[in-house]
């Protein structure tokens, strides 16, 4: 887990996701940080479970948000109303992602249209909405800030059977290179967290199969990959900007990513 007292004072929006997987653990892990934390997620009762296991920890700060992120009036009224009631807003985190469980895993030629679209805007396109909308918080606030973008190594390996999935993450990392170019001279950073085979409900099924593929010969952990949002968002990163750190457990080194077989 992360250590006690990195982001003291740090008024975070943790959002697509934020009450269940890898965003509830980074939602934990900012708070135990020392962050006040805005959860968001389609299922608001699912969001403010989140918040309220972190209201009965002792000078925890949370307040959980509705919508989704798909929705361009929802997003905006999810960053804008985390910013009211946190006081204004100092990291934000995003967090929904992935292919399989939204659409099916087959070969590109075989990709529906509403397919490639669907994992495009769960993997990108809110992504970017929502960095446009709080770049200009940041600015109108005029006290810097911080984004961090949960991205995968398949945006910078191949991904057979899940190309929309990896196309739309390699987009994440040139975006944050590019908040990066443009903004640094504004006390904005961001970056992305690339994880490779990392256990979630979604992936259990596969898990063992995938296992001898993986160097430390293990799935990574949604605490792990949330300890690396952590350090991302804290001041102790201030100097790190447009970059990925990579969580896979070697997969990148060794390659190929473990995937569906391929139809013969």
């Amino acid at each position: 887990m992360t250590g006690v007292g990195r982001l003291d004072g740090k008024r975070t929006l943790v959002i697509g996701g934020g009450g269940a997987g890898i965003g509830r653990s980074i939602v934990r892990s900012c708070a135990a940080a020392g962050a006040a934390v805005a959860v968001a997620d389609v299922d608001a009762a699912r969001a403010t479970e989140a918040a309220d296991e972190l209201l009965a920890a002792a000078g925890h700060v949370a307040h959980a948000l509705g919508g989704d992120v798909r929705s361009r009036e929802q997003l905006d009224g999810m960053i804008e109303g985390a910013a009211e009631r946190l006081g204004g807003l100092d990291v934000l985190i995003t967090v929904v992602g992935g292919q399989v469980a939204f659409v099916p895993a087959v070969r590109l030629h075989e990709m529906a249209d509403a397919d490639w679209d669907t994992v495009y805007e769960l993997n990108l396109r809110y992504v970017a909405r929502a960095v446009r909308r709080v770049l200009r918080l940041f600015l109108e606030q005029g006290t810097g800030g911080t984004i961090v973008g949960i991205g995968s190594v398949t945006g910078f390996m191949a991904a057979p059977m899940q190309a929309g999935y990896g196309a739309a993450k390699a987009g994440l990392h040139s975006l944050a290179r590019t908040v990066a170019a443009e903004y640094a001279a504004d006390g904005i950073r961001m970056n992305v967290v690339a994880g490779g085979a990392i256990s979630t409900a979604v992936n259990a099924g596969p898990a063992a199969a995938w296992v001898p593929e993986i160097p430390a010969g293990r799935y990574g952990t949604s605490e792990e990959m949330a300890a690396a949002a952590v350090y991302l968002a804290s001041d102790e990163a201030r100097y790190v900007t447009g970059q990925q750190i990579v969580l896979d457990g070697g997969v990148s080194v060794r390659g190929p990513f473990p995937q569906q077989p391929l139809p013969r």
